[in-house]
């Protein structure tokens, strides 16, 4: 398995040019992605108004598909604000944009997974957007809008340090990733959690599997259902 280090330096190169609040944010959810099992690869930081640009002339002057609605300094990826992200699969070097996988098989879809971390950590998300849904992207406008940004306005340190103050449980999280626990059932064990603050956690499809019983999603509701299966002579 990647170590956490490892995965960090897959996305460094991407993450160069981005504002060091956002920067330190897309770390932590590198870092929160993976003491859940879930790891993701940062592929796009900065872009600069140019390479925007080229990308608004793919499907219009160039050929190609449409790729965004934006042009040059109308996406907050140009001033370092934005970041997108994809689920790295297992052989450590290929990525995927499967919203309904389930690699850690907890019965919530990994895509959203992250997303929910994002979301605690202060990103905007491009799935939440009416018009142009954007899945991947994740940003962080610090109350500024793209006109803003055009006349050189800057984040404010006191929205700086809103951000930084919901990244201060980093430590909390690298602890997390250390003090793992094995989890056993009738003395047979089912599968690695963590334990944190005297609560343990594991994948409930895990323990559902381990105890005979049937798990399901219900993403509408965002609920997991545990049924367990009678068994034969049972007295219901």
């Amino acid at each position: 398995m990647m170590t956490l280090t490892q995965l960090l330096n897959k996305s460094a190169a991407r993450l160069k040019g981005l504002h060091p609040a956002v920067l330190a944010a897309a770390t932590a959810l590198i870092e929160r992605s993976y003491a859940v099992g879930v790891p993701i690869l940062i592929t796009q930081g900065l872009r600069t108004i140019d390479e925007q640009d080229a990308l608004y002339a793919l499907g219009r002057t160039r050929p190609g598909a449409i790729v965004t609605n934006a042009r040059g300094g109308y996406s907050y990826h140009n001033y370092g604000l934005a970041a997108d992200f994809a689920l790295l699969l297992p052989d450590g070097s290929s990525v995927s944009w499967d919203m309904n996988r389930d690699e850690n098989q907890n019965g919530i879809r990994d895509w959203l997974e992250v997303v929910q971390h994002a979301k605690a950590i202060g990103f905007e998300w491009g799935g939440d957007w009416n018009s142009f849904k954007d899945y991947p992207h994740l940003q962080m406008s610090f109350g500024l809008s793209l006109a803003d940004l055009r006349t050189g306005k800057k984040p404010t340190a006191a929205a700086v340090e809103a951000v930084v103050e919901r990244i201060k449980p980093k430590e909390e999280q690298a602890m997390r990733t250390q003090m793992k626990v094995a989890v056993q059932v009738n003395g047979r064990k089912i599968a690695d959690g963590w334990l944190e603050n005297g609560v343990t956690y594991v994948p409930a499809r895990k323990i559902a599997e381990a105890l005979g019983a049937q798990i399901a999603y219900h993403p509408a509701a965002n609920t997991v259902d545990i049924t367990t299966i009678p068994q034969k002579g049972a007295i219901s």
